[in-house]
């Protein structure tokens, strides 16, 4: 009588839920890769409050509502579209929020607030209607290269910037900063480490990096806490407190302001979303030989979640980070890696005043590292085709040149779509590219105007 063969083994839960085998990393990396993710944007905990403190609202409250948006987006974005995507109140919506919307044009915060929560219901029903999928459907594989490659030089320019190795000039623009600072030096001390951990193929080369740089700053006694009084409860004065009312009741002045208002929150936060969404999900290998991103309608419903969520909480729109791109790099391949940056986001909660512990010098080399591996899918362009080159540049190199990411695509698809049509080659498909290119033409011009 013959043995019964052994029953294979029943894959463990996790295994199952993100599939780890299936996409080449284990647990042990993905929780690298997440506290990898969450260091390199962790700056937003005192960023954030920071700029929307200058529109009135209360810091300590704003600080505790950002890690809390950030935290249970991302844990969100991990359990419904498992991907390595992490999300938290975007760098330049929150400025544009404080500086634009409030001071400028006198809006109250929580009518503000309110502005956020109706243009993350917009996403929602673009989302449910399947445009913002046709956006991304529209949009040629050449230019979500491109996108990838400037998303790259966006954020080495930022870890650069961050390290004083950049600093602005005002003959120049930009010029090399004063190496022989501590700050410049320690990233390039921590930038040497993690680029030879990296082409040693150490898959925790980035997180080691932060890790060494972040103690060479402490004994070299470059980190310093300010304390500084802080309560969970405060949240409470910005949780919930959104005016709906009052975005509905704006007049005068105000009546083309609220048009404006909600224009630039929807158009700034769908293209940047976009080209985050591709360009890291690419670096990821997640996306099909066909060019198409996976459970793509699972993301933008958490996307859109995740800002009519943060308007309640108490911040500007949560958007998707590039900062991703860190973990990613890292081994990241899951949602896994977005939960554990969302835990990690919600342990600072209550050390809120701490998260300064882990300097900017310290980041920075793990961004420009990043920024220099995402350059890989440029090899994909046909750089000789000038039909597909110019476009595939100027998304390129508007991207940092202009620290937009939706400012590049809008340069990239605009230039697309005229070359085509001037060279006679537009056809009835390409009815959204035309429509996309004339309202970014229209954006340009009111920008302008403005």
């Amino acid at each position: 009588m013959t043995e019964a063969a052994p029953e294979p083994e029943t894959p463990g839960l996790l295994e199952r839920r993100f599939e780890l085998g299936a996409r080449g990393s284990t647990l042990r990396t993905e929780i690298l890769a997440g506290v990898t993710t969450f260091l390199t944007m962790a700056y937003i905990v005192l960023v954030n409050p920071a700029i929307l403190g200058q529109a009135g609202m209360p810091v300590a409250a704003v600080a505790a509502a950002t890690c809390l948006a950030a935290g249970l987006a991302s844990i969100l974005m991990g359990l419904i579209a498992n991907v390595p995507l992490a999300l938290a109140p975007g760098m330049g919506l929150n400025a544009y929020f404080s500086f634009t919307v409030v001071q400028g044009m006198g809006v109250p915060w929580p009518v503000a607030l309110g502005c956020v929560f109706i243009s993350g219901v917009a996403f929602l029903v673009l989302t449910f209607a399947g445009i913002r999928q046709l956006i991304i459907a529209a949009i040629p594989p050449h230019l979500f290269a491109a996108v990838a490659g400037g998303i790259g030089l966006f954020i080495a320019l930022i870890g650069l910037k961050n390290a004083g190795i950049v600093v602005t000039s005002p003959a120049t623009s930009v010029t090399l900063g004063d190496l022989h600072a501590p700050a410049a030096a320690l990233a390039l001390f921590g930038l040497v480490v993690t680029a030879a951990l990296a082409a040693w193929k150490v898959r925790a080369a980035i997180l080691i990096g932060i890790a060494a740089t972040t103690l060479a700053a402490w004994l070299a006694g470059q980190v310093s806490v300010t304390s500084q009084p802080y309560d969970l409860t405060a949240i409470t004065q910005t949780a919930f407190q959104l005016d709906l009312a009052g975005v509905f009741g704006l007049s005068g002045s105000h009546g083309l302001g609220l048009f404006e208002i909600l224009f630039v929150f929807l158009f700034v936060d769908l293209f940047d979303n976009i080209g985050t969404l591709v360009g890291v999900t690419r670096r990821a290998g997640l996306i099909d030989a066909e060019g198409r991103v996976p459970k793509l309608n699972r993301i933008l419903f958490t996307d859109s979640i995740a800002t009519i969520f943060g308007s309640l909480a108490g911040t500007s729109t949560v958007t998707s980070y590039v900062e991703s791109a860190a973990g990613v790099q890292a081994g990241g391949r899951t949602g896994l890696t977005a939960i554990v940056t969302g835990l990690m986001f919600l342990l600072v909660m209550f050390i809120g005043p701490y998260a300064q512990l882990v300097p900017l010098a310290a980041t920075a080399p793990a961004l420009i590292l990043v920024g220099a591996l995402m350059m890989a899918p440029l090899a994909d362009i046909a750089w000789d085709d000038p039909e597909i080159a110019i476009p595939a540049f100027l998304t390129m190199a508007m991207i940092p040149l202009t620290f937009s990411i939706a400012n590049g695509l809008a340069f990239g698809i605009t230039a697309y779509a005229l070359l085509k049509l001037l060279r006679g080659r537009i056809t009835r498909a390409d009815w959204l590219l035309l429509v996309l290119s004339a309202l970014f033409v229209a954006r340009f011009v009111w920008l302008s105007a403005g």
